[in-house]
């Protein structure tokens, strides 16, 4: 073991699903054997995920749900405290703020352990509002940005965000701190040769021209125009299908959204894809499809996703808003649309699918973009970058 590793505290950590503990997951499968020591909660099946990491994970007697209630603040702060006796961490990074930068915090105040957070984007929508409401929220908010050594953001657009959090916070301070580490993927785990056929066996898909979607399936995600821009495109396009990789609360309401469109027979609802599958169906795909659109709670700080398709070679149709922007760059790796006209969803992905010529140097370019720099490598290396000049203080306090 490292004589000094760092610390990763993750609520989000598989086998839970999503983005953020996917990318929990490549630190903690990137970082070097004993440099780092994972922190969380207990799930289902969490044995099988840590034998895969070459780092320890240390898991709380506890349910990750229970990590954000008070209790469970304090049992991880004991859990940490006890770590820190054993190992005496450098550096301790939170998965967000709440709640695995109370744990940290505490660290920080009892043994001088910098820690960094990671941003994602909707939580500082949720941040926002929490200390907007109570002035005991807003305590809180500041002492937990305020006293970390740096803030790590996914895009430009949740950059700027969080500068204007922490500008009403009143922590100009912490401004110069933040860092722009822009997300990535695995170019081995997805790729333009892989073959379909398991795929579309499995869930009995027949030929014609695909687009998908892989996201979890909630309004703001923009399934509902892809539906209707899919509709628009029925007579022009006779062969197009839709497949909707995953799952969610927006499943019911979006399969009567075919049904009342007219094209059930042509979007197929697949759920929750195995793993081992998910790397097809960006494949399957002619065309990605990430409308993600902007509400008062929700935004794309990144999206992982888009960066997933550009590593299979895919073009992609990305929501123009949020952080989408460094993931996709329009005209060269794909085209980015208003997420809530289906008119102009309709259009471009028409052309995309006529023009198989522009198509094709869209997905070529992508895939070169995600093994030059959108990849887990180059993000895992920033990050540490960050970790050590956090130990030698050269990092803004």
């Amino acid at each position: 073991m490292n004589p000094s590793p760092d610390l990763l505290l993750a609520y989000d950590f598989p086998p839970m699903g999503g983005g953020i503990a996917r990318w929990m997951s490549e630190i903690a499968l990137r970082y070097p054997p004993g440099e780092l020591i994972v922190c969380t909660g207990c799930l289902p099946g969490d044995t099988a995920a840590d034998t895969r990491l070459p780092n320890v994970v240390s898991r709380l007697p506890l349910a990750s749900g229970r990590l954000r209630t008070v209790q469970g603040q304090i049992r991880w702060a004991a859990r940490v405290a006890a770590l820190h006796r054993q190992c005496r961490f450098g550096f301790a990074w939170c998965d967000n703020i709440r709640p695995s930068a109370y744990p940290a915090n505490v660290l920080w105040r009892m043994s001088d352990v910098p820690y960094g957070v990671l941003l994602h984007g909707s939580d500082l929508f949720d941040w926002r509002q929490r200390f907007r409401r109570s002035a005991f929220k807003r305590f809180v908010a500041r002492r937990l940005f305020g006293d970390a050594a740096v803030v790590v953001t996914n895009s430009r657009w949740t950059g700027d965000l969080a500068r204007e959090v922490l500008e009403e916070l009143g922590l100009p301070q912490s401004i110069p701190r933040i860092r722009i580490v822009p997300l990535g993927t695995d170019p081995a785990a997805f790729r333009p040769d892989l073959d379909p056929a398991g795929l579309r066996q499995a869930y009995q898909l027949p030929a014609g021209l695909w687009v998908v979607t892989v996201a979890r399936l909630e309004l703001y995600k923009g399934v509902d125009v892809a539906i209707r821009a899919v509709a628009m495109l029925r007579e022009d396009v006779p062969t197009l299908r839709y497949a909707v990789v995953g799952d969610g609360p927006a499943r019911a309401e979006l399969e009567a959204l075919a049904r009342s469109e007219g094209v059930a027979d042509r979007v197929h609802f697949l759920g929750a894809v195995p793993d081992s599958m998910v790397a097809q169906a960006y494949v399957l795909a002619d065309v990605y499809l990430g409308l993600t659109r902007q509400t008062e709670r929700n935004v794309e700080g990144f999206g992982i996703s888009l960066v997933e398709a550009q590593a299979s070679g895919r073009p992609v149709l990305a929501g123009r808003g949020g952080g989408t922007a460094d993931a996709v760059k329009d005209g060269v790796t794909g085209l980015l649309v208003d997420p809530t006209d289906p008119g102009e969803v309709a259009r471009q992905l028409g052309t995309l699918l006529k023009d198989r010529a522009r198509s094709a140097a869209l997905g070529q370019a992508g895939r070169h973009e995600v093994e030059r720099y959108y990849n887990w490598d180059r993000v895992v290396a920033e990050l540490r970058a960050l970790s050590a000049a956090a130990k030698l203080g050269n990092l803004p306090r």
